[in-house]
């Protein structure tokens, strides 16, 4: 291994994954879904400890691990979840049960996000993660911008898309509304922005006006 391949090797495998983060990894897989790594997890965690989260939200609730990881890190915070999927919600109410976190903290909207979205409060959470469909992900990205507090911060994981975001040969609508999302996070004077290369690529950005 070269010594780049070795430090990525040791960065994904540094954070362990509890039992049940673990059980929610492995259904996620069963349903063809792309979870986050356990090294993008942590830092969802660390982020929600970071802001000292009271209400988050996230686009996206898979089988729940990914709202597992961030009630790791705020524990008594309230998680808003959307999904079009109900099934997806019946066994990640499962898994934040066996986490014990109670149902009156995580409340589970089944729909399609860009319906959603327009009627939940702007300015109103301390953490807001962006993880549904690739192809709305800057229409996403618009609403999170409205819906998170001045000092809250925005997630994006899986930003570089399997490497294809950093190939100029690539140009599926999906891709480019990525590009475009890191592009405006460069470019923005409202917000501070940073990228993760952990897992498949983390955008995150506080705003700060």
């Amino acid at each position: 291994m070269t010594h780049n391949e070795l430090t990525w090797k040791f960065l994904n495998e540094f954070d362990v994954e509890s039992s049940t983060l673990a059980q929610a990894r492995a259904i996620s897989l069963e349903h063809g879904l792309n979870p986050i790594s356990p090294a993008v997890g942590a830092q969802l965690a660390l982020v929600a400890a970071a802001t000292n989260a009271t209400n988050m939200i996230e686009i996206g609730t898979g089988c729940g691990l990914s709202g597992l990881w961030l009630l790791s890190g705020a524990p008594e915070a309230t998680l808003t979840s959307i999904d079009p999927e109900f099934e997806y919600h019946e066994q990640a109410r499962e898994f934040f049960t066996e986490a014990g976190f109670p149902a009156s903290r995580v409340r589970l909207i089944t729909g399609k996000a860009l319906d959603v979205l327009p009627r939940m409060n702007e300015n109103s959470y301390d953490v807001v993660l962006v993880d549904g469909d690739p192809n709305q992900v800057e229409q996403n990205v618009e609403h999170a911008l409205r819906l998170v507090r001045v000092g809250g911060t925005v997630l994006v994981p899986h930003i570089l898309h399997d490497g294809d975001v950093a190939n100029p040969a690539k140009r599926t609508a999906a891709v480019n509304g990525l590009r475009a999302v890191l592009t405006a996070a460069q470019e923005s004077e409202n917000i501070v922005a940073a990228l993760s290369p952990a897992g498949d690529g983390l955008l995150q950005f506080t705003k700060i006006s």
